[in-house]
Protein backbone atom coordinates (compact mmCIF):
# COMPACT_ATOMS: atom_id res chain seq x y z
CA UNK A 1 0.00 0.00 0.00
CA UNK A 2 0.90 3.43 -0.85
CA UNK A 3 2.22 5.32 2.52
CA UNK A 4 0.82 8.87 2.60
CA UNK A 5 -1.32 9.73 4.49
CA UNK A 6 -4.36 11.01 6.71
CA UNK A 7 -6.60 9.89 9.23
CA UNK A 8 -9.15 12.68 10.58
CA UNK A 9 -11.74 12.40 13.33
CA UNK A 10 -14.53 14.78 12.97
CA UNK A 11 -16.86 15.49 15.78
CA UNK A 12 -17.24 11.75 16.10
CA UNK A 13 -20.38 10.76 18.30
CA UNK A 14 -21.05 6.73 18.73
CA UNK A 15 -23.87 4.72 20.12
CA UNK A 16 -24.26 1.28 21.08
CA UNK A 17 -27.54 -0.52 21.91
CA UNK A 18 -29.07 2.83 21.93
CA UNK A 19 -26.31 4.35 24.16
CA UNK A 20 -24.15 7.15 23.10
CA UNK A 21 -20.71 5.90 24.16
CA UNK A 22 -18.25 8.06 22.04
CA UNK A 23 -19.50 11.82 22.32
CA UNK A 24 -17.84 14.91 19.85
CA UNK A 25 -15.00 12.98 19.88
CA UNK A 26 -11.72 14.97 16.77
CA UNK A 27 -8.18 14.41 15.87
CA UNK A 28 -6.31 13.72 13.08
CA UNK A 29 -2.81 11.19 12.07
CA UNK A 30 -0.81 11.45 9.45
CA UNK A 31 1.95 9.36 7.87
CA UNK A 32 5.22 8.29 10.16
CA UNK A 33 3.15 9.87 13.18
CA UNK A 34 2.14 8.55 16.48
CA UNK A 35 -1.25 9.15 18.31
CA UNK A 36 -1.45 7.40 21.43
CA UNK A 37 -5.29 7.22 22.89
CA UNK A 38 -4.73 6.35 26.74
CA UNK A 39 -7.78 6.32 29.48
CA UNK A 40 -9.42 3.96 32.17
CA UNK A 41 -11.06 1.05 31.22
CA UNK A 42 -14.52 1.62 29.65
CA UNK A 43 -13.14 5.35 28.31
CA UNK A 44 -14.43 4.48 25.02
CA UNK A 45 -11.17 3.41 23.74
CA UNK A 46 -12.22 0.43 21.89
CA UNK A 47 -15.35 1.39 21.02
CA UNK A 48 -13.68 4.16 18.79
CA UNK A 49 -11.54 1.45 17.03
CA UNK A 50 -13.99 -0.50 16.16
CA UNK A 51 -16.33 2.48 15.24
CA UNK A 52 -13.30 3.22 12.55
CA UNK A 53 -12.84 0.06 11.45
CA UNK A 54 -16.88 -0.15 10.56
CA UNK A 55 -17.89 -2.23 12.80
CA UNK A 56 -21.67 -2.54 12.36
CA UNK A 57 -22.45 -2.57 15.48
CA UNK A 58 -21.49 0.73 16.24
CA UNK A 59 -24.21 3.07 15.46
CA UNK A 60 -22.15 6.71 14.16
CA UNK A 61 -25.15 9.23 15.13
CA UNK A 62 -22.94 12.14 13.70
CA UNK A 63 -19.08 13.06 12.60
CA UNK A 64 -16.92 11.80 10.04
CA UNK A 65 -14.23 9.34 9.46
CA UNK A 66 -11.77 11.08 6.96
CA UNK A 67 -9.13 8.68 5.11
CA UNK A 68 -7.50 10.78 2.92
CA UNK A 69 -10.05 13.48 2.41
CA UNK A 70 -12.89 10.61 1.64
CA UNK A 71 -15.50 10.03 4.17
CA UNK A 72 -15.46 6.43 4.81
CA UNK A 73 -18.06 6.42 7.62
CA UNK A 74 -20.85 4.19 5.43
CA UNK A 75 -18.26 2.29 3.75
CA UNK A 76 -18.16 -1.79 4.92
CA UNK A 77 -14.73 -3.22 6.55
CA UNK A 78 -13.46 -4.80 3.54
CA UNK A 79 -13.41 -1.28 1.84
CA UNK A 80 -11.83 0.75 4.98
CA UNK A 81 -8.92 -2.33 4.27
CA UNK A 82 -8.54 -1.60 0.68
CA UNK A 83 -8.27 1.80 1.21
CA UNK A 84 -5.42 1.39 3.49
CA UNK A 85 -7.16 1.04 7.15
CA UNK A 86 -6.02 -2.05 9.60
CA UNK A 87 -6.70 -2.75 12.89
CA UNK A 88 -4.51 -4.86 14.76
CA UNK A 89 -7.25 -6.55 17.50
CA UNK A 90 -6.91 -6.30 21.89
CA UNK A 91 -8.66 -9.78 21.70
CA UNK A 92 -8.17 -11.74 18.22
CA UNK A 93 -10.50 -14.18 16.66
CA UNK A 94 -9.26 -17.73 16.99
CA UNK A 95 -9.68 -19.38 13.24
CA UNK A 96 -8.36 -22.85 13.25
CA UNK A 97 -9.37 -23.67 9.95
CA UNK A 98 -6.84 -21.01 8.51
CA UNK A 99 -3.15 -21.08 8.12
CA UNK A 100 -1.71 -17.71 9.62
CA UNK A 101 0.36 -17.93 6.54
CA UNK A 102 -2.73 -18.18 4.78
CA UNK A 103 -4.53 -15.70 5.99
CA UNK A 104 -1.76 -12.77 5.37
CA UNK A 105 -1.16 -14.10 1.71
CA UNK A 106 -4.85 -13.64 1.06
CA UNK A 107 -4.63 -9.91 2.61
CA UNK A 108 -1.89 -9.37 0.27
CA UNK A 109 -3.83 -10.83 -3.12
CA UNK A 110 -6.85 -8.71 -1.93
CA UNK A 111 -4.22 -5.58 -2.07
CA UNK A 112 -2.65 -6.31 -5.05
CA UNK A 113 -6.17 -7.85 -7.21
CA UNK A 114 -5.32 -10.99 -7.50
CA UNK A 115 -7.28 -14.30 -6.50
CA UNK A 116 -7.39 -15.14 -2.51
CA UNK A 117 -5.92 -18.54 -3.40
CA UNK A 118 -2.99 -17.20 -5.72
CA UNK A 119 0.56 -18.89 -3.56
CA UNK A 120 2.52 -16.78 -2.11
CA UNK A 121 5.18 -15.18 -4.16
CA UNK A 122 9.10 -15.79 -3.14
CA UNK A 123 9.45 -12.29 -2.29
CA UNK A 124 6.25 -11.94 0.47
CA UNK A 125 8.04 -15.56 1.83
CA UNK A 126 11.04 -13.93 2.17
CA UNK A 127 9.47 -11.21 3.99
CA UNK A 128 7.66 -13.65 6.20
CA UNK A 129 10.80 -15.28 7.82
CA UNK A 130 11.89 -11.93 8.53
CA UNK A 131 8.99 -10.90 9.90
CA UNK A 132 8.53 -13.69 12.42
CA UNK A 133 11.99 -12.96 13.79
CA UNK A 134 11.65 -9.63 14.07
CA UNK A 135 7.90 -10.29 16.42
CA UNK A 136 9.68 -13.32 17.93
CA UNK A 137 7.48 -15.90 16.44
CA UNK A 138 8.71 -19.26 14.41
CA UNK A 139 7.41 -20.98 11.21
CA UNK A 140 5.59 -23.22 13.05
CA UNK A 141 3.50 -20.33 14.13
CA UNK A 142 2.68 -19.86 10.59
CA UNK A 143 1.52 -23.28 9.81
CA UNK A 144 -0.86 -23.07 12.95
CA UNK A 145 -4.81 -21.66 12.39
CA UNK A 146 -4.89 -18.29 13.05
CA UNK A 147 -4.20 -17.66 16.70
CA UNK A 148 -4.90 -21.47 17.59
CA UNK A 149 -3.33 -22.80 20.35
CA UNK A 150 -1.31 -19.26 20.58
CA UNK A 151 -0.45 -17.59 24.00
CA UNK A 152 -2.23 -13.78 24.71
CA UNK A 153 1.63 -12.80 23.75
CA UNK A 154 1.68 -15.00 20.60
CA UNK A 155 -1.45 -13.45 19.27
CA UNK A 156 -0.38 -9.89 19.83
CA UNK A 157 2.70 -10.63 17.75
CA UNK A 158 0.56 -12.17 15.04
CA UNK A 159 -1.65 -9.03 14.78
CA UNK A 160 1.60 -7.18 14.63
CA UNK A 161 3.19 -9.50 12.01
CA UNK A 162 0.41 -8.88 9.52
CA UNK A 163 0.54 -5.08 10.17
CA UNK A 164 4.36 -5.31 9.53
CA UNK A 165 3.52 -7.44 6.39
CA UNK A 166 0.69 -5.26 4.77
CA UNK A 167 1.99 -2.17 5.86
CA UNK A 168 -1.41 -0.69 6.21
CA UNK A 169 -1.52 3.69 5.16
CA UNK A 170 -2.91 3.77 9.08
CA UNK A 171 -2.19 1.00 11.52
CA UNK A 172 -4.87 1.03 14.35
CA UNK A 173 -3.42 -1.14 17.22
CA UNK A 174 -5.91 -1.64 20.37
CA UNK A 175 -3.63 -2.35 23.55
CA UNK A 176 -0.68 -4.16 22.06
CA UNK A 177 0.75 -3.75 25.67
CA UNK A 178 -1.58 -5.83 27.37
CA UNK A 179 -0.60 -9.46 28.77
CA UNK A 180 2.83 -8.87 27.02
CA UNK A 181 6.01 -9.04 29.34
CA UNK A 182 9.10 -6.74 29.14
CA UNK A 183 10.32 -8.66 26.15
CA UNK A 184 7.34 -8.87 24.67
CA UNK A 185 6.98 -5.44 24.85
CA UNK A 186 10.06 -4.43 23.22
CA UNK A 187 9.84 -6.84 20.11
CA UNK A 188 6.38 -5.69 19.67
CA UNK A 189 7.37 -2.02 19.91
CA UNK A 190 10.11 -2.45 17.91
CA UNK A 191 8.12 -4.03 15.15
CA UNK A 192 5.73 -1.07 15.60
CA UNK A 193 8.84 1.26 15.13
CA UNK A 194 9.51 -0.41 11.73
CA UNK A 195 6.19 0.10 10.78
CA UNK A 196 6.10 3.54 11.52
CA UNK A 197 9.29 4.22 9.76
CA UNK A 198 7.59 2.49 6.50
CA UNK A 199 5.31 5.55 6.52
CA UNK A 200 2.44 4.04 8.47
CA UNK A 201 0.08 6.28 10.99
CA UNK A 202 -0.23 4.97 14.08
CA UNK A 203 -3.36 5.40 16.16
CA UNK A 204 -3.07 2.88 19.79
CA UNK A 205 -4.61 2.69 23.27
CA UNK A 206 -3.03 1.50 26.16
CA UNK A 207 -3.80 2.45 29.45
CA UNK A 208 -0.81 0.99 30.78
CA UNK A 209 1.34 3.17 28.92
CA UNK A 210 4.18 0.69 29.02
CA UNK A 211 4.70 0.47 24.84
CA UNK A 212 5.13 4.37 25.21
CA UNK A 213 8.43 3.90 26.14
CA UNK A 214 9.38 1.87 22.93
CA UNK A 215 7.32 3.87 20.35
CA UNK A 216 7.44 7.53 21.84
CA UNK A 217 3.97 9.04 20.43
CA UNK A 218 3.80 12.79 18.79
CA UNK A 219 0.72 13.04 20.52
CA UNK A 220 -1.01 11.81 23.51
CA UNK A 221 -5.09 12.37 23.94
CA UNK A 222 -6.42 11.13 27.48
CA UNK A 223 -10.09 9.38 27.01
CA UNK A 224 -12.64 9.58 29.68
CA UNK A 225 -16.76 8.38 29.23
CA UNK A 226 -16.11 8.93 25.15
CA UNK A 227 -14.97 12.32 25.68
CA UNK A 228 -11.34 13.66 25.09
CA UNK A 229 -10.12 15.80 28.43
CA UNK A 230 -6.37 16.33 27.86
CA UNK A 231 -3.56 16.02 25.07
CA UNK A 232 0.19 16.56 24.96
CA UNK A 233 2.95 14.36 24.94
CA UNK A 234 5.18 11.92 27.14
CA UNK A 235 4.84 14.22 30.15
CA UNK A 236 1.25 13.53 30.20
CA UNK A 237 2.14 9.80 30.39
CA UNK A 238 4.58 10.19 33.15
CA UNK A 239 1.63 12.17 35.01
CA UNK A 240 -0.85 9.62 34.69
CA UNK A 241 1.85 6.63 35.23
CA UNK A 242 2.20 8.75 38.82
CA UNK A 243 -0.97 9.41 39.96
CA UNK A 244 -3.27 7.30 37.60
CA UNK A 245 -6.36 8.03 36.01
CA UNK A 246 -8.57 8.75 39.12
CA UNK A 247 -6.79 11.26 40.38
CA UNK A 248 -5.82 12.98 36.99
CA UNK A 249 -9.15 13.23 35.62
CA UNK A 250 -10.49 14.85 39.17
CA UNK A 251 -7.32 17.66 38.56
CA UNK A 252 -9.30 18.44 35.39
Amino acid sequence: MANMAELRIEDLAVSVDGKLIINGVSFSVRSGEVLALMGPNGSGKTTLFMTIAGHPRYNVVRGKVMLDGEDIVKLPPEERFLRGLMVAFQTPTVVPEVRLSTLITAMINKINGRKLTDPAPPSLVNSLMKGIQEVGLTPAHLSRGVNYGFSGGEMKRSEILQLLMVKPKVALVDEPDSGLDVDGVFAVGKALLSLLNSGTAIVLTTHSAKILHVVKPTKVLVLSRGRIVAEGGMELVEEIEKVGYENFLKAR
